[in-house]
């Protein structure tokens, strides 16, 4: 079966951009506050769980049906029974979506462990017949995979990228670690500039992509179509704009320290946050802020202090006293890694 087209992108001249897919996090209302500083070109859902007993999970079906930020949204699965992924697959496809994203990345071990998400990369022979099955219902919009290089080596890295090749996947979203790596370890971009060389679709490069000009470094070492953000982008929500600015040769426009403080109020305002307990939303606020300290201070005493307070006044009174009282800007890269 031959390839279908992707969603035409808003900025045809330049590389493809995407909000990598993560659990409890890429909700519609966080993609609505991406969309806010500059959206990517793709979105894609946090994952749908499929079992015999699942149904379409309802809040990540509204990231589908009630997003108004103009930009395609691939859906998402995770699991491993065929017969179900494909009455998924049916079900998604009654919805406006860009296509049906398979993951066989999680790096979770309560994922893995139950052979879904990343756990599919040690059978390439079911990974083989799933996508067969997938992509004999899905041909009138993309077939995609968000994977890694492998599970705990890359023994089965050429073979799988042969089975996508062989079903006429239409973009490859591949993060350069092993499943076992998790989120930590060199980044293998030679292994993405080797799929990009043996697949026929788009590859989007994945994998501590930390600023604009990290970007640029990845997109020329690997010959990718583009980039996909995932963490990178919680810290800083600009960097797609940023990441485009780079890409036509443009200054990338200083972001004000009070502006995170305005991001880290837009993220307040989730529309459940009203019904959440003191302790929750401050630990909901305290997921995101790990990742924001980390472009505020070179010392990183806003990331030890922040990471102290037990009581939403507390954190808050903190993002006042480091990010108004001062005239700064954001760092455009991360002062230190994300631990």
């Amino acid at each position: 079966m031959s390839q279908v087209s992707l969603p035409q992108s808003p900025h045809p001249d330049l590389p493809l951009t995407a909000l990598a897919p993560m659990q409890d996090v890429t909700n519609l209302w966080f993609m609505k506050v991406i969309a806010h500083y500059g959206s990517p070109d793709y979105f894609f859902t946090e994952y749908f769980r499929v079992n015999d007993t699942s149904r379409l999970n309802r809040r990540i079906l509204a990231s589908i049906t009630e997003n108004d930020t103009g930009r395609p949204v691939f859906a998402q699965m995770i699991g491993e029974s065929i017969p179900d992924l494909v009455r998924t697959t049916k079900e998604l496809c009654r919805y406006n979506i860009a296509g049906v994203d398979l993951n066989m990345g999680c790096p979770a071990p309560r994922v893995y462990r139950k052979n879904v998400g990343g756990g599919l990369l040690r059978e390439p022979e079911k990974v083989e017949r799933i996508l067969a099955e997938l992509r004999s219902i899905v041909n009138d919009r993309p077939l995609t995979v968000k994977m890694r290089v492998g599970f705990d080596n890359t023994d089965t890295f050429y073979e799988i990228l042969d089975i996508i090749a062989r079903h006429s996947i239409d973009l490859l979203s591949l993060h350069g670690r092993t499943v076992k790596d998790m989120y930590h370890g060199e980044v293998k971009y030679d292994l993405i500039a080797e799929a990009v060389k043996r697949v026929d679709c788009p590859v989007l490069a994945n994998g501590n992509i930390n600023s604009a000009t990290t970007a640029l470094e990845v997109l020329a070492q690997t010959g990718a179509a583009g980039v996909m953000v995932g963490r990178w982008a919680i810290a800083n929500p600009w960097i797609f704009q940023q990441i485009r600015q780079a890409l036509r040769g443009e200054p990338i426009i200083p972001v004000p320290l009070v502006e995170v403080r305005n991001y880290i109020d837009r993220l307040r305002q989730t529309p459940n946050s009203a019904a959440m307990p003191a302790r929750a939303r401050v630990g909901y606020l305290k997921r995101f802020l790990n990742y924001i300290a980390l472009l505020v201070d070179s010392e990183g005493h806003f990331l030890r202090l922040m990471r102290k307070t037990q009581t939403e006044v507390e954190l808050l009174n903190l993002c006042d006293c480091f990010l108004l009282a001062e005239n700064k800007n954001f760092a455009l890269a991360p002062y230190s890694r994300i631990k």
